[in-house]
């Protein structure tokens, strides 16, 4: 079984403002550890493909920092997307690429840049063990994490009948609920829509020729021009534009301390703490202050009897906002004028 790592990482993470920019986008830099979210995620692969079977979907505009990120992939495994166009569109094109170096019994593992993973070893075990099941059943397999609290950013997926163990068939795909469902859900079992899929690259294109009308004629039109292929196609996810239309998709449950590393607050959940649960990153001194989240590159903070704030500091800019509000940054960066929210 010839297996490929396929990463996404694009977006520009705006809700890292004001660390994360257009041109410094989150995935670029080092949210949970001293490496960027994009270099720790190719470091957790790399027992899994070399990196000439790893495969980078990035904006056309962060190639050449992705390449300079990346020396040990090779430049043309790092995929510029001339616009984005959904995770249905890159994956498409990601196993269609797979498919004319490698062939189309090649497995392809998919994940994203901008995750934290706690059990690095578990994670592995369990991409590995999907990626078997994608090559012996011959279907799309996606590992649903086992949740650790009811989140209403994620979706989740319904388990369905068992197939070999803890394989399963999907019920069905949830999208983000409610916290009180979200709550029901996680209590009869659901798990987590991580957005990490195996597949026999083949099999992927096959169910998109079927099932996928956004992106299908798009791939039969244009399948040596990618420039042409991304103008062509309509956008939709994977999960909806695939997925949810397949009879064969199968979950693997994964349980290995997966997080999106998706807003300031979530960092709280990713980070080290310090003694009174700060979770850190540069110069920070904090007196009788406990569950803030700091970061700051260059000017230190001192924090004195407060909790539960988010403080960012970068180049004389100085956010501080609440853990919870952190989740609705779109609306701050809506009011601020240009010149500030574009620093």
């Amino acid at each position: 079984m010839s297996t490929w790592c396929v990463v996404l990482a694009g977006g520009v993470g705006s809700r890292f403002w004001p660390l994360s920019t257009p041109s410094r986008p989150k995935q670029l830099l080092p949210l949970v550890s001293e490496l960027p979210l994009l270099r720790d995620t190719l470091d957790r692969l790399a027992p899994l493909a070399p990196p000439a079977q790893t495969l980078v979907l990035t904006n056309a505009s962060l190639a050449s920092a992705v390449r300079d990120l990346l020396p040990d992939v090779p430049a043309d495994n790092v995929i510029p997307e001339p616009r984005p166009a959904g995770t249905a569109a890159a994956l498409a094109w990601a196993a269609h690429e797979i498919a004319s170096r490698d062939g189309a019994e090649s497995v392809m593992l998919c994940v994203h840049a901008d995750w934290a993973i706690g059990d690095v070893t578990g994670f592995r075990t369990t991409l590995a063990r999907a990626a078997a099941v994608a090559s012996e059943r011959e279907s799309l397999v996606t590992v649903g994490v086992v949740p650790t609290r009811a989140d209403p950013g994620f979706g989740y997926i319904q388990l369905g009948d068992v197939v070999d163990g803890e394989v399963r068939t999907v019920a069905r795909f949830v999208e983000k609920p409610d916290r009180a469902r979200a709550a029901e859900m996680v209590a009869a079992g659901y798990l987590w829509n991580s957005g990490i899929f195996a597949w026999r690259v083949g099999d992927l294109l096959d169910e998109i020729r079927a099932l996928t009308p956004e992106v299908a004629p798009a791939l039969a039109a244009h399948a040596d021009d990618r420039d042409a292929f991304f103008a062509a196609v309509q956008s939709v996810a994977v999960d909806v534009g695939v997925l949810e239309r397949s009879a064969r998709v199968l979950v693997v449950p994964g349980d290995f301390g997966w997080d999106d590393v998706g807003t300031w607050g979530a960092l709280h959940r990713v980070r080290r703490h310090d003694a009174q649960e700060n979770a850190v990153f540069g110069r920070v001194h904090a007196l009788q202050a406990h569950d803030n989240v700091v970061h700051t590159e260059g000017a230190p903070v001192v924090l004195y009897g407060v909790q539960d704030l988010v403080v960012v500091v970068r180049d004389g800019v100085v956010l501080v906002t609440t853990r919870d509000q952190a989740a609705d940054l779109k609306t701050l960066l809506d009011s601020l004028p240009p010149d500030l929210r574009e620093l």
